[in-house]
C-alpha cells in the first residue's frame, strides 16, 4: 500500500493520570501539547528517519530508530501494510518528559494517528487508535485521555480462556481487552500542574510499591474514585438533585430567576441546584483525589513533591501527584491561580519549580494532512542524526482501520 499523502501533522495533548484515588485508571488531558510533523523523504529509495527535536527532551532523546515515536509509528505503519517509510520526523516537544504529564503515551499516540493519516482517509478511528495504543503502552490511564479528551476511565477486561468475547443483552459482544469511558468536564474546572527540576521514571515509581495492600485501603479508594465523574462536572449532581436523588442541597432562591454561574446565566429553579452543586465541588474534588494505594508508597522517591501536595491539601486544595510523579496536580472549579501561586510562592521562588496554569483538553488527538510536500531542514535549531537502517519491515495487509467514515459516537470506547 503507498501513503495518501507527502506529510502529515499531528497534536496529542499531556495527561495527568490516576488523580489521587483513581490508580491506574482514571485519567485526565490537560491542553498543553506536544506537535510533530511526519514528511515523506523525496527519495523513495530512502527507508531512513530523520529526527529533528525542538523543546523538551532536545538534548537527551535519540534521534533514530529507538525514538518511541519512530518506533511506534514503525509498527503502526507495518500493521496497515504501508511498508518501511523513510521519512523527516519534527517534533516541537512542551511535555515534560518523566515528570508524570503523559509524554511517553504522547509519542505513542502521535506515531499511530500520523500512520493512520498516511494510511487512510476519513475520521480518526479513536477507539481503535486507543486499543493499539493501550496494547503499546501496557496500560490504558494515559493513552485514553490522549486519544479522546477530557475525563476518562479505563480498565482492561478479561475474558475466559479461549473465549474472545461475552455476549451483552441487547448490545454488543463485550471484547476483551482495554476500554474507556468517556466523562465531560466543567469548563470551570482547571489543573494547575506544578513542574519540578527534577525525573522520576515510571518504572522506579512502580518499584516502590507494595505487591500486597490492606482490605480497608482498597475500600477507601473505591469510595473516593467514584466521586471523581461528579466533581469534574457538577452539572451531574444538579440534575440528581432536581429529581430529588442527590445529597446535594438546593442553594437559597435568587431574587431574580436567574443565577450566575461559570457557564453564563441559568434559568430557575434549576439554577439553584446547579449553584449548590457548583459550591460543593471543590469539597468533593478535595475527597475524590484521596489516596491510599500508591502516593504513600511513593512519597519518598520525591520528597519536595509530596511537601507541596501536603501544603496545598492543608490549605483545602484538590493536590495529587500528576501520574507516577514527581509533578504535582492542582484541581480546582473556578479561578484560584492567585491564591494557588501565593500557597507555592516560596517553591516558585526557589526556582526549583514552575507552574502551568492549564485548561482541560476536550479534543483529545488531532491530525491533519498536507498534499503537498514540504521539505523540512535538517540542520538548525533542533537536534537531528539519521537513523541506522535496519532491515525493512515486511509489507502486511492492514489488519486494523484506523480510520473511519463517521466519528465515534457515544461515551463508552470500546
Amino acid at each position: 500500500m503507498n501513503p495518501i499523502c507527502n506529510s502529515v501533522h499531528v497534536r496529542v495533548p499531556a495527561t495527568s493520570a490516576n488523580l489521587g484515588s483513581g490508580f491506574d485508571t482514571v485519567g485526565l488531558a490537560l491542553d498543553y501539547h506536544d506537535e510533530l510533523t511526519f514528511t515523506l523523504n523525496d527519495d523513495p529509495n530512502d527507508g531512513i528517519a530523520h529526527v529533528i527535536i525542538h523543546g523538551e527532551g532536545a538534548d537527551a532523546l535519540p534521534c533514530d530508530e529507538t525514538h518511541l515515536v519512530v518506533s511506534t509509528f514503525r509498527r503502526a505503519c507495518a500493521t496497515f501494510g504501508l511498508g518501511r517509510l523513510g521519512f523527516t520526523l519534527e517534533a516541537t516537544n512542551n511535555i515534560p518528559q518523566a515528570r508524570g504529564m503523559g509524554s511517553s503515551a504522547e509519542a505513542i499516540v502521535a506515531g499511530i494517528a500520523a500512520a493512520a493519516a498516511f494510511a487512510q482517509t476519513g475520521d480518526l478511528n479513536r477507539p481503535a487508535v486507543f486499543d493499539m495504543a493501550a496494547q503499546i503502552e501496557g496500560h490504558p490511564d494515559n493513552v485514553a485521555p490522549a486519544v479522546f479528551g477530557g475525563l476518562t476511565v479505563s480498565w482492561d477486561f478479561e475474558t475466559a480462556e479461549g473465549v474472545g468475547s461475552v455476549a451483552v443483552p441487547g448490545g454488543e459482544p463485550l471484547h476483551g481487552g482495554f476500554h474507556a469511558v468517556n466523562y465531560p468536564v466543567d469548563p470551570s474546572i482547571t489543573a494547575a500542574v506544578f513542574v519540578p527540576d527534577y525525573e522520576l521514571s515510571t518504572e522506579k515509581a512502580r518499584q516502590a510499591l507494595p505487591r500486597e495492600l490492606p482490605y480497608k485501603d482498597a475500600v477507601y479508594n473505591v469510595s473516593r474514585v467514584g466521586l471523581l465523574p461528579a466533581a469534574m462536572n457538577p452539572m451531574v449532581l444538579a440534575q440528581a438533585a432536581q429529581q430529588g436523588k442527590s445529597g446535594v442541597a438546593a442553594a437559597p432562591a435568587q431574587d431574580a430567576d436567574t443565577c450566575a454561574c461559570a457557564g453564563g446565566t441559568r434559568e430557575s429553579p434549576f439554577a439553584d441546584e446547579l449553584a449548590a452543586a457548583q459550591a460543593q465541588s471543590n469539597a468533593l474534588l478535595f475527597t475524590a483525589t484521596q489516596d491510599k494505594l500508591h502516593q504513600p508508597y511513593r512519597g519518598t522517591l520525591m520528597p519536595p513533591s509530596t511537601e507541596l501536595i501536603a501544603l496545598f491539601r492543608s490549605k483545602g486544595y484538590a493536590a495529587a501527584v500528576s501520574g507516577a510523579g514527581p509533578c504535582v496536580l492542582v484541581l480546582h472549579y473556578g479561578n484560584a491561580r492567585e491564591a494557588i501561586d501565593q500557597i507555592a510562592s516560596e517553591q516558585l521562588a526557589s526556582g526549583h519549580w514552575r507552574v502551568l496554569h492549564l485548561p482541560i483538553n476536550t479534543a483529545g488527538v488531532e491530525s491533519s494532512v498536507a498534499k503537498s510536500r514540504r521539505r523540512l531542514p535538517l540542520a538548525g535549531a533542533g537536534r537531528r542524526r539519521r537513523s541506522e537502517s535496519g532491515p525493512p519491515y515486511r509489507q502486511r495487509p492492514p489488519s486494523v482501520s484506523l480510520r473511519s467514515t463517521a466519528p465515534a459516537s457515544g461515551s463508552i470506547r470500546t
